[in-house]
């Protein structure tokens, strides 16, 4: 269940836009903030908030790659696997990363550390191919790149919300 704060905060957000379902993303935003993913319970309580059938969120939530309906690990590294850095080795990058982790894409480690995601274009073409991992673009990614990757991305915060807490706050 969401908190006061975050309901309020959306309620808030609502108020920005001309349509408040133009509110949606960043509203998912602030709930898997809270959350740290959005499970079907929290889909249905936004949902409720934007006066919209439940099915449409959990199509916003299945359709955008930083959205997450599952829990996952402290850090987010989205490997791009489109056709630009996919020229330029991602899907050996992609391999290689999830062979270091010992998971498969979409998987979090064993320790809730790391989720590999397969993300669509990630908008850093000229640094092909690139990773974005929590928010910081990286790139070009070399395989051999990986274990540094790793290990700075270990003395991270870790993946934050793409929406200040201080929307929360100020609601």
């Amino acid at each position: 269940m969401l908190s006061e704060k975050t309901r309020n905060a959306i309620i808030h957000l609502q108020k920005l836009y001309p349509e408040k379902r133009s509110a949606l993303i960043p509203a998912l935003h602030l709930a898997q903030a809270e959350v740290g993913y959005l499970p079907r319970e929290t889909q249905i309580e936004v949902a409720e908030l934007f006066g919209i059938d439940p099915n449409e969120v959990h199509s916003v939530v299945t359709f955008y790659d930083m959205f997450y309906d599952k829990p996952v690990g402290k850090h987010i590294l989205h490997v791009c696997k489109n056709v630009s850095c996919m020229l330029r080795g991602a899907d050996g990058v992609l391999s290689k990363l999830c062979q270091k982790l010992e998971i498969q894409p979409g998987g979090t480690t064993a320790d809730g550390q790391f989720t590999v995601v397969a993300s669509e274009c990630l908008a850093a073409c000229d640094r092909a191919p690139m990773m974005l991992i929590d928010d910081k673009v990286v790139g070009p990614v070399q395989e051999g790149d990986l274990d540094h990757i790793l290990a700075e991305a270990k003395k991270g915060p870790g993946h934050p919300a793409p929406v200040p807490k201080v929307e929360i706050e100020h609601a």
